[in-house]
This record gives structure tokens, C-alpha cells and sequence, in this order.
């Protein structure tokens, strides 16, 4: 029996098709690895293709890996030779021969993500850059996106041309180049930009390369950007004995330069190009797979196939519409023990998959009370995240000063310039008169020994206190709130304009959205309480850490992977999709990557999918009222076990039930939703008259044009309700919403 036959007839074709341009479509858990494997062997086993002649790339280690061990086991001897590595290391290998043709010396030094911050501090202090305006991340990043559409210094500057920003930008660019080419380095993005360089000015260099891969094959190439698509078109330049594979409906990687029509334009550049489509699925029920091709037949851009299998029909998708976030994560805690308890799966069978990161906390929250065992894959516990934990040692300082490790911890956060010398002789000084260390610094224009340093340390103390004598009057959120304005930290996460820092940002929305919802529980909520349950909360070491456990992750880091039961939690317009591609200067094209981000989040299910929302979800403290996702509603009723429920305006009080007074018993409404409420503190002069009024239709920066449904005279400031046509009711405070009469 021949190693072939174990394959459908369409992955024959991509094995047998070796010559000249290919194109292999390869729908979710149809089988592509087996067909790349495959069609290595064939090359080699049965057209007498020298090894040495076959270039394989991919995009992780862990993927070049498993090939590698793949075509080893079967084809044995001679293996060795053929290439199987990622971009960046194909493109070192070369450069370390020839990059000498363009400048560099063969030793060059590759600089990783501390390298290039260090280089980028030291130019913006150089060129005296404004590195509260001009973030050192953010001009990474814009110098990272411009190498991946390979457009040099030169171009960046003509292009920015009556552009203020841009021009900085294009100034920094240039001086960071000149810095790396002075050093001999290249950050990893060079890495590719050079190796084209070096083809395009050194034919003898190309063609030698032309010469040794006659044979180039390439995984997930949805996930190319432009210099990656120009590398391999000039390798293949000559015998154009190119096969690609991907899959247009699972590029998601759009943030990180991934440029889709490399796929969907592969014909056009390769007019002789076979397509061959892998739709045969061998993950999935037929049920699962109906539901992902209702949803992604929604796309325009692009290419036509549906996935099918020979598997069962299996069970309908459950769809779940839950009244609170809370109540969702109560529930995936609830179906996965009792799944477990009667032998259905184990814990590793399940995962919980969302949008965002924010969102695993309600399930890490609910499912160590409910004491299954977890692990969040591609993020760090929620609790555990750089900016929570800076947050809460604020609070912690605020709260109770003798935390020597979170005052330590904030002192320099945001950054005051107060050096680790300076920190050392505080201590010495502490130890010395036995003093906490917060109260060593509370005396620090005392110690002699930090001379002028103490004006860095005096603002940072004066905050602490001025936090601390507000703790009577105002509420953990409110807190928590006026810290964040304080130190700036969410201003300068917004300044670096990453798609990092917007992670970041909505983790201190949902560390606010706690807050709300432990005042809420609370008939006396306390600063230290809140700081309690928090610690209790996240204290995982009592988890077993064996491999038996339940699986949080985005869905941007679950692609690849497989589970047999699947929750899809978190399916409301507003959050998936997101705020940011429904209101976005180009919706259609921002919608349709969000529809692929939900058709990989369908096909990792293999027998069981859950989808799940909420009408109501916290987002920093407010509630906000969200329609059910249109990608829920794009699947094919039939497929759904559960109702999509008519959807309706909330029930919303009326003024003569709201308190007149902030400090007086909470209403009734705003426990009931999580709003936090309006706080009197004497000043309601500067509480501006509105210049809209229930009717009238206004526009928000974020949420698009919407018609006002109610305003409340909250005593300080008015809250609005708006039902957005875009997305759904919110309610707000006026004076954050700045909402403008159309």
C-alpha cells in the first residue's frame, strides 16, 4: 500500500501538482501538514529531486520543527539537506554569507526588543523628542510597519510630507537605521528587508539561491506581509516551482502586517498558477462546520469553498444569552463540571475562547471558586498583568504604607527620574531608624545623603496622602479612578498607540468594572476589603497543575489548536466585533477580519460548540447594553439549540426615583446594573447645562450617532442613555461621553 493512498483526491493533487505555480486552500482541519509532508517525499522518492533543492518555510520554530521530524521519518537518509526553517532563520543563513555584498559585516549582531528600546531611548533624547508625545513603543511600531511594506527611511519621509507627526517619525526612522548600520545590526524585521535588498541588487546572489531552491513551498502565506511575499516571489523568480499554503478565511494577523491579498492576488501575480481546494475537514461535525460556513460567506473579499466531512452531524451549537457577564462565566463553570462529573470530557478537553484578554477574569474568578483547574495560553493571569498589579500596589500603598515591596514597586511609576542609588540610601536610612519605607520617604528632605533627589520623591508622597485623605468620602472605584488620571498611566498607554497597550487598557477597565461589582456586593464596601478579596481571588497556587486542566485564551492565540468542546464567550456587537472595526474609518474591511477571528474561533471546536452573550456587561465600571453579535447572527438558525431573543430597551427608572443626593441610599436601578453612582461633593457648579435633550440625535467619538432614550440628574453629573445604531443602548455620564447634537 503506497503512502498516497491514505490522502483525498484533491490533497493528491497538491502532492502530485510539483510543477510550476500552486495554490493549496487549505480550509480549517483539512489536513495541510500531511500534504506538505507528503509532497516533500514525492519530490524526493519518486522524481529524483535532489533534497538539497527543496526550501520549506513557515512561521514559527514549533511548526518548522514538526515538519522537519515529519519528512525525516519519512524520508530517512538525505533529509537533512533539505531547508525547513522559519523566514527570519532562512534569511539569516543567507545573510551571514553574503550581506557583506551590501554594507554589513557577516558578523553582524541581531538586536531582540530590549535592544531596539534601548537604541530608541537614547535617539529621542538625542533629537530631543517629546517622549510623552512621541512614545518610544509607538515609534517602533510605525518603524516596524513601514519594513514590513518594505518602505525605507527615504520613502517614509516623502510620504509624510505635510504631516507633523509623520515627519518625526520619518526623522526617527532614518536615525535609527543609521544607528544599527553604524553598530553592524539588524533588528528581525531587517532581517527580511535586508535579504530582499540583497537579491534585488546582487543578481549572481539571487540566482545562486534561484539555483539551489527550485522547489519552495510555504505555510499559512495568509500570514505574509508584503517584504515576506517579495522574498519568496524573487526566490522563485526562475523555475516558479512554488506552492503556497493557506487559507484567505483564516488571516488574523492583519495587526501584525499580515497582508491578505498576497493570498487573494496569488493568480494575479502567478498567472499560471493551479489553485487546488482542501475542504474536506477532518475535525469537525458537519453541524460545526455549517455554522462556520454561514458565518464566513459573509466576506466579500474572499475566495469561495465550503467546508465539509465525512464525520457525524453531531449536536446542534448551543447558544446561550445571558443577562450579566457574571451569569455567562457562572455557567461555562457549571457545564464543564458537569460534563466532567459524568464523564463526558476531562478539563483538557475543554476551552473557553474570547476576544480580549480582559475577559478571562470572571472565569479565572469563577472557576477557582468553583475549583477547576485552568491555564490561560498566550497571556498571563489576570491578576499577575504589569499594569494591574502596578494598580493595585497603589492601593496597597494607599491603603496600608507598611507594603514596603508596592511602595517600591510605584515609586517610579509613572517615571520620576528617582534613581536605584537614591532608593538604597532611603532604605539605609529606614533600617537605620527603624522605618518603614514609605515613612523614610515621607522624611526624605531629612536624609542627607539623596541631596536634591528629594524634590523627585516629594510629589509622589504628597499623592499618596492626598489619596488617603480622601479614602472617607469617595468610593474604591472612584479611588481607583483618580489614580489612574493622577499618575497619567492610561495616558501614556493611549500615547504609545500599540496594539499592546490597548490590551493594557481594557485590563484597567476590567480591574475598575471589579471594583463596581465588589462596592455592589458590598452593603460597606472598604478599600482593604476590596484588597482582600482580590488576594484571595488571585491566589492560583492552589490549582493543580497537572495537564488536566480547563483552557482561557483569545482567540487570536488559538489558532491551530483543537478542542472537543468549545466556549465561545463574549458574542455581542461591541466587544466581538469590537468598538473599534464597527466604528472604524474603513468598517467593511475591519468587520470581515473580525467574521475570520470568529470563523477560527467556530473550527476549534471538534464535537461540541457553545456560544455565548450577555445584554448587559461591565466595561470600566459602567454597564453597557450590547446586541447580540451579527456573527451569532449569521449562523444558520436551524444549526442554533437556543433562542435569539427579540432584543428591547432595558428598563430604565424614572428621575423621581433617583436620590437627590449622592451620600444618600444607592438607587435602586444603579445597584441593580453595576453603574457607579454619581457622587455630590458641593461643586455642582461645574456640571455643565446639555445641549441635547431625550430625542434628539447625537454622535459619540467611539459608539457612531445614536438617538437619547433618557437623562438623569445624577447631582454631580447627568447620566445619559443613548441607543446607538451601531451598538446597541450604553449609558454614560455626560461629562465623560461629550456627546455632540446632530
Amino acid at each position: 500500500m503506497s503512502i498516497y493512498d491514505s490522502l483525498n483526491e484533491e490533497q493528491k493533487k497538491g502532492v502530485f501538482t510539483t510543477e510550476g505555480p500552486v495554490l493549496l486552500l487549505a480550509g480549517a482541519g483539512s489536513g495541510k501538514t500531511r500534504v506538505l509532508t507528503h509532497r516533500a517525499v514525492y519530490l524526493i522518492e519518486e522524481l529524483g529531486v535532489n533534497p538539497y533543492h527543496i526550501l520549506a518555510i513557515t512561521f514559527t520554530n514549533k511548526a518548522a520543527g514538526e515538519m522537519r521530524e515529519r519528512i525525516d521519518d519519512m524520508v530517512g537518509y538525505g533529509s537533512e539537506n533539505i531547508w525547513v526553517s522559519t523566514f527570519h532563520s532562512t534569511c539569516v543563513r543567507i545573510l551571514r554569507r553574503f550581506i557583506d555584498h551590501i554594507g554589513f559585516g557577516t558578523n553582524f549582531t541581531i538586536y531582540d526588543t530590549e535592544d531596539q528600546k534601548t537604541i530608541m531611548k537614547d535617539i529621542c533624547k538625542r533629537l530631543e523628542i517629546d517622549t510623552k508625545m512621541y512614545k518610544e513603543k509607538s515609534l517602533l511600531a510605525a518603524i516596524s510597519s513601514a519594513k514590513d511594506e518594505l518602505i525605507s527611511p527615504e520613502a517614509y519621509a516623502l510620504r509624510a510630507q505635510g504631516d507633523f507627526r509623520k515627519m518625526k517619525e520619518a526623522a526617527v526612522y532614518r536615525e535609527y537605521q543609521q544607528v544599527l548600520r553604524k553598530n553592524n545590526a539588524l533588528d528581525f524585521d531587517d532581517l527580511i528587508v535586508k535579504t530582499v535588498e540583497l537579491f534585488q541588487s546582487d543578481m549572481e546572489v539571487l540566482d545562486y539561491y534561484q539555483e539551489r531552491f527550485r522547489y519552495i513551498m510555504v505555510d499559512e502565506y495568509q500570514d505574509t506581509n508584503t517584504a515576506q511575499f517579495q522574498l519568496i516571489k524573487l526566490l522563485a523568480g526562475k523555475y516558479k516551482n512554488l506552492c503556497v499554503v493557506g487559507d484567505d478565511d483564516q488571516s488574523i494577523y492583519k495587526f501584525r502586517g499580515a497582508n491578505i491579498y498576497n493570498i487573494l492576488n496569488f493568480e494575479k501575480e502567478f498567472p499560471n498558477a493551479v489553485t487546488i481546494k482542501l475542504e474536506q475537514n477532518y475535525r469537525s461535525t458537519q453541524n460545526i462546520l455549517n455554522a462556520a460556513n454561514g458565518v464566513i460567506a459573509n466576506n466579500v473579499g474572499r475566495k469561495a469553498k465550503r467546508l465539509w466531512t465525512e464525520n457525524e452531524e453531531g449536536e446542534k451549537i448551543a447558544f446561550h444569552q445571558f443577562e450579566t457577564g457574571f451569569d455567562e462565566a457562572d455557567y461555562v463553570a457549571k457545564d464543564i463540571r458537569s460534563k466532567v462529573r459524568e464523564g463526558m470530557y476531562h478539563y483538557g478537553d475543554c476551552a473557553v475562547l474570547y476576544r480580549t484578554n480582559a475577559q478571562s477574569r470572571l472565569f479565572e474568578e469563577r472557576f477557582i471558586t468553583a475549583s477547576i483547574p485552568y491555564k490561560i495560553v498566550g497571556g498571563v493571569n489576570f491578576y499577575s498583568r504589569r499594569e494591574i498589579k502596578d494598580l493595585l500596589a497603589y492601593l496597597k500603598t494607599i491603603d496600608n504604607a507598611m507594603d514596603d515591596l508596592a511602595v517600591r514597586r510605584i515609586i517610579n511609576v509613572p517615571k520620576r527620574g528617582i534613581g536605584a542609588t537614591t532608593l538604597s540610601r532611603v532604605q539605609d536610612y529606614a533600617d537605620e531608624n527603624g522605618l518603614t519605607f514609605y515613612n523614610a520617604l515621607k522624611m526624605a528632605e531629612e536624609i542627607g545623603t539623596i541631596g536634591r533627589a528629594s524634590a523627585k520623591i516629594r510629589p509622589f508622597v504628597m499623592l499618596i496622602q492626598s489619596m488617603r485623605s480622601k479614602l472617607p468620602y469617595i468610593s474604591v472605584s472612584e479611588l481607583l479612578q483618580e489614580i489612574i488620571e493622577e499618575t497619567g498611566y492610561v495616558r501614556e498607554l493611549e500615547a504609545e498607540n500599540t496594539e499592546e497597550a490597548q490590551q493594557r487598557m481594557e485590563n484597567i477597565d476590567e480591574l475598575i468594572s471589579k471594583a463596581v461589582t465588589y462596592e455592589e456586593s458590598e452593603e460597606e464596601p472598604t478599600l482593604s476589603g476590596f484588597l482582600e478579596e482580590v488576594a484571595l481571588v488571585a491566589d492560583i497556587d492552589s490549582v493543580d497543575e497537572t495537564q488536566d486542566y480547563v483552557v482561557l485564551m483569545t482567540l487570536h492565540s488559538a489558532k491551530g489548536l483543537e478542542f472537543p468542546q468549545v466556549y465561545l464567550a463574549g458574542m455581542e456587537d461591541g466587544l466581538f466585533p469590537g468598538f473599534g472595526a464597527i466604528c472604524a474609518e474603513n468598517p467593511t474591511a475591519e468587520i470581515e477580519e473580525e467574521r475570520r477571528l470568529a470563523y477560527v474561533g467556530i473550527t476549534r471546536a471538534k464535537e461540541r460548540l457553545s456560544i455565548s452573550c450577555a445584554r448587559m456587561r461591565m466595561i470600566r465600571g459602567e454597564t453597557q447594553y450590547n446586541k447580540v453579535s451579527r456573527f451569532v447572527k449569521e449562523i444558520p438558525r436551524e444549526l442554533l439549540a437556543g433562542t435569539i431573543q427579540k432584543e428591547k430597551m432595558p428598563d430604565i427608572p424614572k428621575p423621581s426615583m433617583m436620590a437627590k443626593n449622592a451620600f444618600s441610599a444607592k438607587p435602586m436601578a444603579l445597584r441593580r446594573t453595576g453603574v457607579p453612582e454619581a457622587r455630590n461633593f458641593g461643586n455642582s457648579a461645574m456640571k455643565k447645562p446639555l445641549d441635547y435633550a431625550v430625542g434628539d440625535t447625537v454622535s459619540h467619538l467611539k459608539f457612531g450617532t445614536g438617538v437619547v432614550k433618557q437623562i438623569i440628574d445624577g447631582g454631580r453629573d447627568y447620566e445619559v442613555t443613548v441607543d446607538f445604531s451601531g451598538v446597541g443602548v450604553k449609558k454614560m455620564f455626560a461629562s465623560f461621553a461629550k456627546l455632540k447634537k446632530l
